[in-house]
């Protein structure tokens, strides 16, 4: 459940969990493929603009955090019951 491999979401989203991986794990591998195969799933230039903005910022924040040795909040872990909680009150907003 803290996998996104392992959930239920459209191809759109998967292709974008991919990128964001991809791009924070190995950055020096990216190349035009892996933005076409994200407009193919229907990413304009603006919404690819915004994802390598978004995923760069949190690889950054994460490693001043991690740099400086910041512990996270006690709210930014939740235990699996609490965080299975906050998922059904996300679903059910949407439906």
């Amino acid at each position: 459940m803290f996998d996104y491999r392992e959930m239920d979401l459209s191809s759109a989203d998967r292709a974008l969990c991919d990128y964001a991986v991809k791009l924070t794990r190995f950055p020096g591998k990216m190349d035009g493929k892996d933005l076409s195969s994200l407009r193919a799933e229907g990413f304009d230039d603006g919404a690819l603009t915004i994802a390598v903005q978004v995923i760069g910022y949190f690889n950054y924040i994460n490693r001043v955090a991690d740099g400086l040795g910041v512990d996270p909040e006690l709210w930014m872990t939740p235990g699996v019951e609490e965080w299975m909680a906050r998922k059904a009150v996300w679903r059910n907003q949407e439906d």
